[in-house]
């Protein structure tokens, strides 16, 4: 496994908390990999869905752009 520090740097790349990152550490730190890959799970969805958030938003300004050039040309 890398060096604690890299590994730390990592998860808050990955966007971790501080929490996050001393809960994943000492799991990894006890050997209890299983379960810290489920915290990694865990943070990758709520990412994954704060994504999907920002995806909807756009396409209402997208759909409400459109619609003002749309009444613009007409």
């Amino acid at each position: 496994m890398e060096d604690k520090d890299a590994l730390r740097q990592n998860l808050m790349d990955a966007g971790c908390d501080d929490l996050l990152t001393e809960q994943f550490l000492s799991l990894i730190g006890q050997g209890r990999e299983k379960e810290a890959l489920s915290l990694l799970a865990r943070h990758r969805k709520n990412l994954l869905e704060h994504c999907h958030a920002a995806e909807r938003k756009i396409d209402c300004l997208d759909y409400l752009v459109y619609q003002i050039e749309k009444k613009a040309k007409a």
